[in-house]
């Protein structure tokens, strides 16, 4: 989709009132075809875990993320030697020097002791069904009208199903698998991860993975991360291996997984993973039906919100990517009014108030070093995660990111006195979990100090949103702090040699 596509879809939302009573339409993304890479499995998130279901049915992959799983541990990396060398890296840039201060800018601004730390995989579920190869009636789908996503086949006659969500109410990543005849479900079911680990059952119902995230030559990895798994089944039997479980021969069977670390906040990694997810646990033994319900019912308080109706026409019926393919050269307004929900969907997936504000990938990434290290580029894509919060009426999603501005506003002033002798806070273009603030990456993009503007904007968003003057109060000593920065930070030219105007 282009994005001049989803600027008019958002400019028609900007004037939706709280409900626009418009009939509900389908909101299905489906598939013919199991995922073949990660970028085409189906997303799921309650804000603080994530899922990535690949549908295949003879090795069935389900992905997994917790949103505090990082490398590294607290720490800080801004240099400060950017405070004396920045009157000399600015006369250079007056003298027309531009790849002499862009080499003294690397040198004396860019930090030298941690460049972001990248948020990471807990790892993979793994279904393995043997002789599930030749199957027929394949379809795989996610309802982003109850954040459920169901894969669907036939073999041998034996209908089967798996019904996956991560659960809003219960803080788990939920796994329902059923035969449409008893006694037809075998597989086994392992826990896997990219990074060292160590993986162990507990008796015949349980899987344990554990492992400590890895640092840098500055930083130690010292998070400590743990998913659990809780198997139940409804006739047959499991049988435990070292790392394995074995089911055979079951009518129907409930995977519940929990994931935690002991993360607490940037400066604080005092928590306990195992009794985190012991508590958890206690919900693995609700009745499903009543938990799949209690599930939705709390997504479709935010989703259920505001609807969109542009029409429908037969496309509608046609797989969501060959619906893509096509729209170039067919009318399919269904497909738009669709396309604006799923972006609804993704952010109440990964953004949820008391967590962790969406990261470049949300909160999906099935790798130990993504692509720029899956952490918050500040300098415009991590605002771009967040403009549909207020105008699609999501407000709450917003709190998460507006609480990373709480955050690295008390995180930077030290930074924004130690580099640059100035009051006020900075941020450079990008952070992390651990709210990191100094300038890394390459010098022409590093030193820009002033994304904390960019961030304050998202604070008066939200008051122009809300009308709410008690969170206008709250936040108005950052914005104050910010000004205060950018009142300091800048020089007067006359204090430099400026070069002769020809005119």
């Amino acid at each position: 989709m282009k994005h001049y596509l989803l600027k008019a879809i958002l400019l028609y939302a900007s004037v939706l009132t709280t409900t626009t009573l418009i009939a509900q339409q389908k909101t299905i993304l489906w598939y013919d075809k199991p995922a073949t890479y990660w970028e085409e499995a189906l997303p799921l998130g309650n804000g603080r875990l994530g899922a990535m279901v690949y549908g295949n049915p003879a090795s069935e992959e389900i992905q997994l993320n917790e949103e505090t799983v990082s490398a590294g541990s607290p720490y800080t990396n801004y240099n400060p030697e950017a405070r004396k060398s920045l009157s000399t890296i600015r006369q250079l840039i007056f003298d027309g020097k531009y790849p002499e201060a862009q080499e003294m800018a690397g040198e004396k601004i860019l930090s030298k002791k941690g460049f972001g730390m990248p948020y990471q995989t807990v790892g993979s579920l793994r279904l393995n069904f043997e002789g599930h190869d030749h199957f027929t009636n394949f379809r795989r789908e996610l309802d982003i009208d109850k954040a459920v996503a169901t894969t669907s086949y036939t073999m041998n006659g034996v209908d089967y199903k798996r019904e996956i969500f991560t659960s809003f109410t219960d803080q788990l990543v939920i796994v329902r698998l059923t035969a449409s005849q008893p006694g037809h479900l075998t597989f086994t079911t392992a826990l896997t991860c990219p990074q060292e680990v160590s993986v162990s059952t507990k008796g015949k119902d349980r899987l344990v993975m554990e492992g400590i995230t890895k640092g840098d030559e500055f930083t130690e990895g010292q998070v400590r991360f743990r998913a659990d798994l809780k198997l139940s089944l409804q006739g047959g039997k499991s049988v435990a291996t070292d790392t394995l479980l074995t089911v055979s021969n079951a009518n129907s069977a409930t995977l519940y997984i929990a994931m935690a670390t002991n993360f607490v906040n940037y400066k604080d990694i005092s928590g306990d993973p195992v009794a985190r997810n012991n508590l958890s646990l206690q919900n693995a033994g609700k009745n499903y039906a009543k938990a799949l319900q209690a599930h939705i019912a709390e997504y479709q308080k935010y989703y259920k919100r505001v609807s969109l109706n542009l029409g429908s026409t037969p496309q509608a019926d046609k797989p969501t990517d060959v619906r893509v393919q096509e729209f170039a050269t067919s009318n399919d307004p269904h497909l738009v009014s669709l396309y604006f929900q799923f972006g609804r969907y993704l952010l109440i997936a990964c953004s949820q108030p008391g967590g962790q504000p969406a990261n470049l990938q949300g909160i999906w990434n099935a790798k130990l070093n993504p692509a720029w290290k899956c952490r918050y580029t500040t300098n415009i894509n991590a605002e771009m995660n967040y403009w549909p919060a207020e105008v699609t009426n999501l407000s709450e999603m917003h709190e998460p990111f507006l609480q990373m501005i709480r955050e690295l506003y008390e995180n930077g002033q030290e930074a924004a006195r130690e580099m640059y002798g100035c009051r006020g806070w900075v941020l450079h273009h990008n952070t992390d979990l651990w709210r990191m603030n100094g300038a890394v990456d390459r010098a022409y993009c590093g030193p820009w100090p002033t994304c904390n503007a960019w961030l304050c904007q998202h604070l008066w968003d939200r008051y122009l949103y809300s009308g709410d003057k008690e969170f206008l109060a709250s936040v108005y000593p950052i914005m104050k702090s910010a000004s205060e920065f950018f009142c300091g930070f800048p020089r007067q030219r006359s204090e430099y040699r400026l070069p002769r105007s020809n005119s």
